[in-house]
């Protein structure tokens, strides 16, 4: 048996690691409006995911969905992907600028 293994004994650093991580994960989520919040974003996501629709349709669904914690009023109230810009946050086309 090998004397000093650190296998299963975590040292005090390692344990401050490991509360300050935890810590983040906890502030992360309430940031996000807590763990009902998550467990409706985990849903818009498995819809989005399991939907119908390309690669990049689906890819354009989750980023609006991660950028609406919680999605309120679920996801019945959101444009199916591809509408809209993903990159300007908001469901309306993208203003093309002065001509």
């Amino acid at each position: 048996m090998m004397m000093g293994s650190r296998l299963g004994s975590p040292d005090r650093k390692d344990a401050m690691k490991l509360k300050k991580m935890i810590d983040k994960a906890k502030k992360t989520v309430d940031d996000r409006g807590g763990v009902e919040s998550l467990k409706a974003d985990a849903q818009e996501l498995k819809a989005v995911a399991t939907g119908k629709g390309s690669l990049r349709d689906k890819a354009k669904g989750a980023a609006a969905a991660i950028k609406d914690p919680g999605a309120p009023g679920g996801e019945e109230n959101r444009e199916p992907a591809g509408q809209g810009d993903p990159l300007a946050g908001s469901d309306k086309p993208a203003d093309p600028g002065p001509a």
